[in-house]
Parts: C-alpha cells; structure tokens; sequence
C-alpha cells in the first residue's frame, strides 16, 4: 500500500480547508469566507483500499501583524519538514505577494510540489489555462491540477494524482481514525466557525473560544459544553452578546447543530464573552490556548 504526509499550503480564503473537508466527505475543518479562520495546522486522514493519504491543514500564509500570527506561520515551517508532498492552493489569475510566499516555502523543500489551482468555477477556462501556463514556467511542479473545492470538480483526479506521488509504506494510524485533533478543539473551532459568520467584519479575526467543560452525562446521550468567547476589546462584548443577547443565542444554536452532527448525540450548550485586551499579541496566552485546546 501507499501512504504519506501531504502539506496543504496557499494564501488565506483560497480554499485549503474546504478542499479537504470534500476530500474526507465530511467535516473536519471550519471554511468561511473571512480570511485566516483556520489557525491550526490539522491532520485529516484519508484511508481507501489504495493506502492512507495524511492531509495537513495549514494556517494562510500571510505577513504577521499580531503574535498570534507569527505563531501560525510557525506551524506551516513546521507542517512543511519531512512531508512527502506538498499542494500549493492559488486562484485562477498572477501570483499575489502570500502565493509567492507560499511557492517560495515549497521551493525549499524536496517534496514533490502539485499546484492546485482553485475557484476553477468563477472564471473562463483560458484564464486557467493561462494560469498553469505562468506557474509550469516556474520549473517547480511535477503536476498542475485545476479544480473547484466548492463543487467537487476535478477532485477525485487530484486525489489520484495524489496517490501517484505517494511512496510504498504502512499506515500511520487506524483506518477510523479522520483526524488527530481531540474533540475538544473541534467543538471550540465550530463555534468559532459561527461566530465568523454571524459577526460584523471587524470583530471575528479578534475571538477565540475556550472550552471550559466538555461533559457527558450517564445515560442521558447528552453533553454538556461551557465555553467562552474571548474577544480583544471592551466594545466587542456587547457587538457579541448582541441586543437581548439574541446574537450569542444565534451563535451558539448554529454551533449546537453542527457539534451534534459532529458528536453523534444531544449537546447542552452555553456560551459565555470575555474580554482579554489584545490578546493575540499576548505571547503566554496564545501559548495556553493552544495548549488547553489539546
């Protein structure tokens, strides 16, 4: 059988996480149309009867302005040593400043390097071609491969030509095991996931969410969730809360049905707001979120 590691690297919102949630035929890693929602580098394993394909998801690669930032470039340097493959995500048109980013971070490695051009669906199919054409003239890539992530075109090729690239080797986990994330960051990624759609623009790159209990009760199929939405200032807490606390109430039943759907039975969520000003550029609390999400 084959199997491997392959990193998914590209600029923010271009598609790497809803790649892989159509590559694993459910979810595992949140999408929204705000760029820089995923914070965490997270491993999606991919088992068929070919081998076990472990897909890496990564932070969009951006210049960092906060330290929570710089932190999530380290873990796409890190996601990138001793790989065996790495898809480069771009959209159809020239390279912008964090797709040079990203290609000059596959350029240093030995891995194979696939271009995955993305969005395939929103433009004309000359401005693709033209597009594989610029990067092939690179002389980096051993394949390019157009798709749409959102509608699932030209998904299953990639995983082939994925496959191909992949070398003779064992299973690194159980063939049921989807990902190496504890449920908790899970629960605390979705609701994360919610407060991105339902919030106003400026507030969502400043939460995050903290579980403060994750409970099963005995015999009931039902658990308990505390957490908290920590945002960075004062004047969010109510944007958050919302009038009558109808905007946390919103949050907190979209995130409800997508963790049931996610745990398989009943969930008793509560949802609380703190404020921790400017916390992202707060090295020891960054630090202790990534820990307490483990």
């Amino acid at each position: 059988m084959k199997s491997g590691f392959i990193t998914v690297i590209g600029r923010p919102n271009v598609g790497k996480s809803t790649l892989l949630n159509q590559i694993m035929g459910e979810k595992l890693t949140i999408t929204s149309n705000k760029p820089q929602t995923t914070r965490n580098s997270i491993q999606c394993i991919y088992t068929t009867e070919r081998g076990q394909a472990v897909f890496i998801d990564t932070p969009g690669i951006h210049k960092p302005q906060h330290v929570l930032d710089s932190k999530m470039m380290e873990m796409v340097d890190e996601s990138l040593d001793g790989i065996d493959l790495i898809l480069v995500m771009v959209e159809p048109g020239r390279p912008r400043e964090d797709d040079q980013a990203a290609i000059d971070r596959a350029r240093r490695t030995h891995a194979h390097k696939i271009l995955v051009i993305n969005k395939t669906d929103m433009v004309e199919l000359e401005k693709v071609a033209q597009t594989a054409r610029e990067y092939a003239a690179m002389g980096i890539f051993d394949e390019i491969v157009p798709i749409s992530a959102f509608e699932g075109t030209n998904v299953d090729e990639l995983v082939d030509v994925v496959f191909q690239y992949l070398p003779e080797g064992p299973a690194y986990f159980p063939e049921d095991m989807v990902t190496d994330q504890p449920e908790r960051m899970l629960v605390a990624e979705f609701i994360r996931e919610k407060a991105l759609y339902v919030l106003s623009h400026e507030v969502p790159h400043g939460i995050a969410v903290v579980i403060d209990t994750f409970t099963d009760r005995p015999g009931r199929h039902l658990v308990d969730i505390n957490a908290t939405i920590i945002c960075e200032k004062a004047s969010h807490k109510p944007i958050i809360l919302g009038r009558q606390g109808q905007t946390i109430k919103k949050i907190g039943s979209q995130a409800r049905i997508e963790i049931q759907k996610f745990l398989g039975t009943k969930v008793n969520l509560q949802l609380w707001v703190k404020v921790r000003e400017n916390w992202r550029d707060n090295e020891v609390f960054v630090n202790n979120l990534a820990r307490d999400q483990r």
